[in-house]
């Protein structure tokens, strides 16, 4: 398949960091590293095919975004570059990872696994239910705390945040929900053949040796915290942070503690 132009937020001056986002997301739901990070290098946010503004017309594989990725680079004169990647943008950076070494200088993997494994409990029509309300009512009010109280936590935003903040709810209201909204079924068809495949990559990691930064929250029910530190076992040079009482969408609940983090792997591998 021909490699689709990816629609694409660039800030910042320096050395590159590729931002990949997850499902259902787009390039905009990075803006909580890409507002710190473009300070000292250069980010790159895509909307990935399917996702955002980049339109897909047709069904496709989940390696088309690798075709898409790789001439993204290629057009933006990319040598060498880091990725930072949530979820399936982890995944997505793995790939990349183990296909263009030398082109990949580092990698910081968010809430994501070579080998993802999820735990998350039926879905109920009572979650929809409480999910529909929220959702509703943050779109309208971000962060209302009454809301929150007697919606939110009853809803299936339970299992992507544990810590209730409105600070999270405001992230959820200007990213999450837009992206969800412009997500194509085709983007979703495709990471679900992926994963009825039994994707699993974990066995080929040895082969990436650039520094690598793994973080999880300990409730994620999505992709389990143990699924993420099992990559990181399985990666040459890669460091490990599991933060208590979050879940997938941790960098929402705890923005400046995963931004500290980070400038602090960043500092000591001299990026």
């Amino acid at each position: 398949m021909e490699p689709l132009p990816l629609n694409t937020k660039i800030k910042g001056e320096g050395f590159p960091i590729l931002c990949l986002h997850g499902h259902p997301g787009s390039g905009q739901c990075m803006s909580v590293f890409t507002d710190f990070l473009s300070g000292r290098f250069q980010t790159v946010a895509p909307d990935l095919r399917g996702y955002g503004q980049s339109r897909a017309s047709k069904s496709f594989q989940m390696q088309d975004h690798l075709i898409d990725l790789e001439n993204l680079l290629d057009r933006l004169n990319i040598d060498q570059c880091l990725i930072l990647g949530w979820s399936l943008g982890g995944i997505l950076a793995l790939e990349l990872a183990l296909k263009f070494p030398q082109r990949v200088t580092g990698l910081i993997l968010v809430a994501t696994a070579a080998y993802p494994i999820g735990n998350h409990p039926p879905i109920t029509w009572v979650d929809y239910f409480y999910t529909g309300l929220a959702g509703i009512i943050n779109g309208l009010v971000p962060g209302w705390q009454w809301n929150i109280n007697t919606f939110g936590k009853r809803s299936l935003f339970r299992y992507l945040i544990q810590q209730h903040t409105p600070t999270a709810y405001k992230y959820i209201a200007r990213e999450a929900l837009p992206a969800y909204l412009q997500t194509s079924r085709y983007a979703t068809q495709a990471l679900s053949q992926a994963l009825r495949a039994r994707y699993n990559r974990q066995g080929d990691l040895a082969v990436i040796q650039s520094p690598s930064l793994v973080l999880a929250g300990d409730r994620d029910r999505h992709i389990t915290a143990q699924s993420s530190q099992a990559t990181a076992q399985h990666l040459p040079n890669a460091e490990f942070y599991c933060y208590p009482q979050t879940a997938h969408l941790f960098p929402w609940e705890i923005p400046q503690q995963v931004r500290d983090d980070i400038e602090n792997w960043l500092n000591t591998h001299v990026f």
